[in-house]
C-alpha cells in the first residue's frame, strides 16, 4: 500500500505549469518523475517509497526503459504523489473528496473503506505468471465459454453500466493473454479475437467511467490484436469507438479522422451496409462537434442511405453492430443535430427513439433522455426540458455510469440561468436526492 500519508501535496506552481499538464495528459511518467525531482525536491528513492515501487523500477521509468500501463499502478502513483485524478484521466481520488462533518467525527478505524479495484503489485503480476504454468490449456469449449462471457458482459454493460464490470473484464483479458502464451496454433487465431473483444470491452468500460486515457490504452490494445488477426472489420469497430472517445475528449478533428479511417477499414473488408451506416453517424457526431453543418448533414445522409441498403440483410452483419437498428439510427441522428445546435430537428427524432426503445435499455434511455432535454432547453421549452431531465436522472440513478451522471450534472449547470424557475428548482432537488 502506498504510504501517501507521508506526503501532503505537490507545489501548486508545478501543477499549474504547461509542461506538467502535458506530461500528465500523456501519462509520461518519465517526465513526471523528473519534474517531481527537480521542482518538488522529491528524489527517486522517496518516489519509490510513496508509490510502493522499487527504486530500480522508478529509475528505469525515469530513464525511459520502462513505462506504466496497469491502472492500479497509475492510481498508486496518483495517490502517493498527490496528483489530482483528473490530470491523469482518472476519477477523483478519495483524498480529493472533502470529508463531511459527520464523517470526521468517526474514528478513522471505523470508516468503511472506499470500494476500488484490487491493487496489483509486481509480486501479484509475478504470481499471475506462476499460475499460468498450471492453468489448463485452451480448448474449443474454452472458446465457447469465453465468447458467452463476453456477450453477457455486453448485456450487463447495456443494462447496468460498465463501472462494476471493469475488474472482472480486466481480469478476464489477463486470463486470455495467459492462455495465448500456451495455445495451440489452431486455437490461437480465435483466442486473439476474444482478447481483442475483451480489450474493446475494457476500453468501453473505462470510457463509460470517463477515464479517457485508460480507455484509449485498451482500445489501442484491441486495435493491435485485431490488426494481428487481419480482421479489418473489427478494426473498423475499434476505430469507431476511438472516434467517439475523441469527440468526448474534446478532439473532434481527431474524431473525424478516426471515423473516416474506420470506414476505409470496413471497405477493405468488403463494405457491409449496416456497419457503414453506423460509422457515418460517428463521423456526423464529430462534424457536429466542429459545428460543420454541411459535413454533418452529408454524413447523416450517407448513414441513412447505407441503412436503407442494409434492409433485409441485417442478419449478415457482425454481432457487434446488431444494436444499430432503425430506432438507434433515429435517435443518433437526433443527437448529431442536437450537437450541431439544430434542436428543432433533433427533438422529434430523439423523442420518437425514446418512445420505441425497450425499457430494459436503461443506460441508453438515460443518455437519450439527456439529449432530448438538451434539445428542449435549446428551444426554450423549460418545463419539457426538466421533465426529460428528470427521466434521465431517474434512469441514471439506476445504472452505474459516471458518463451518464456527468451529463445530467452538465445539464443542471446549463439550467443555472433559470435557477429561480419552479421546474428547475424541483429538478435540482431531485438531483440532490438521487446523485448527492
Amino acid at each position: 500500500m502506498a504510504r501517501s500519508q507521508d506526503h501532503r501535496a505537490l507545489p501548486a506552481g508545478l501543477l499549474a505549469t504547461a509542461e506538467w499538464r502535458e506530461a500528465c495528459r500523456g501519462r509520461d511518467f518519465a517526465r513526471i518523475f523528473r519534474l517531481v525531482k527537480v521542482k518538488a525536491g522529491i528524489y527517486p528513492s522517496r518516489v519509490a517509497a510513496l508509490c510502493d515501487m522499487t527504486p530500480s523500477r522508478v529509475g528505469e521509468i525515469m530513464a525511459g526503459r520502462r513505462g506504466l500501463a496497469h491502472i492500479d499502478v497509475i492510481e498508486r502513483v496518483a495517490d502517493g504523489l498527490r496528483i489530482p485524478g483528473a490530470m491523469l484521466g482518472l476519477a477523483h481520488r478519495p483524498w480529493e473528496i472533502p470529508a463531511s462533518s459527520t464523517t470526521e467525527e468517526k474514528p478513522p478505524e471505523l470508516l468503511p473503506a472506499a470500494p476500488r479495484e484490487p491493487q496489483r503489485t509486481e509480486a501479484a503480476e509475478e504470481l499471475d505468471d506462476l499460475l499460468a504454468l498450471v492453468d489448463g490449456r485452451a480448448t474449443r469449449s474454452t472458446l465457447t465459454a469465453l465468447r458467452s462471457s463476453v456477450q453477457d458482459y455486453w448485456r450487463r454493460d447495456n443494462a447496468h453500466g460498465g463501472a462494476t464490470l471493469r475488474p472482472a473484464v480486466v481480469g478476464h483479458l489477463r486470463y486470455v493473454a495467459r492462455l495465448l502464451d500456451s495455445a495451440e496454433a489452431a486455437l490461437r487465431h480465435d483466442l486473439q479475437g476474444v482478447a481483442a473483444e475483451l480489450a474493446r470491452l475494457c476500453g468501453w468500460a473505462y470510457f463509460d467511467a470517463r477515464q479517457y486515457s485508460t480507455a484509449r490504452t485498451y482500445f489501442t490494445q484491441a486495435l493491435k490484436l485485431s490488426h494481428t488477426q487481419g480482421d479489418s472489420l473489427f478494426m473498423a469497430n475499434v476505430l469507431s469507438c476511438m472516434s467517439l472517445l475523441a469527440t468526448y475528449d474534446g478532439n473532434p478533428s481527431d474524431a473525424v479522422a478516426l471515423a473516416c479511417r474506420a470506414q476505409d477499414a470496413a471497405r477493405a473488408a468488403g463494405e457491409q451496409p449496416l456497419v457503414m451506416s453506423m460509422l457515418h453517424l460517428r463521423e456526423a457526431f464529430a462534424h457536429a462537434a466542429l459545428r460543420d453543418a454541411q459535413a454533418c448533414h452529408q454524413a447523416v445522409d450517407r448513414s441513412r442511405a447505407q441503412y436503407e441498403r442494409s434492409r433485409g440483410h441485417e442478419a449478415e452483419a457482425p454481432d457487434w453492430v446488431q444494436y444499430f437498428d432503425e430506432t438507434k439510427l433515429l435517435v443518433d441522428t437526433g443527437i448529431a443535430y442536437a450537437r450541431l445546435g439544430e434542436p428543432a430537428r433533433a427533438e422529434p427524432l430523439i423523442a420518437e427513439g425514446l418512445r420505441r426503445e425497450n425499457s430494459d435499455q436503461q443506460r441508453g434511455r438515460a443518455f437519450h433522455a439527456y439529449w432530448l432535454a438538451s434539445a428542449q432547453l435549446q428551444l426554450g421549452k423549460l418545463d419539457e426540458a426538466c421533465t426529460s431531465a428528470g427521466l434521465s436522472l431517474d434512469l441514471a440513478a439506476a445504472v452505474d455510469s459516471p458518463r451518464v451522471s456527468g451529463h445530467v450534472q452538465e445539464l443542471h449547470r446549463r439550467m443555472l440561468p433559470y435557477a429561480r424557475e419552479a421546474p428547475v428548482l424541483a429538478f435540482e432537488q431531485r438531483m440532490r436526492e438521487a446523485l448527492g
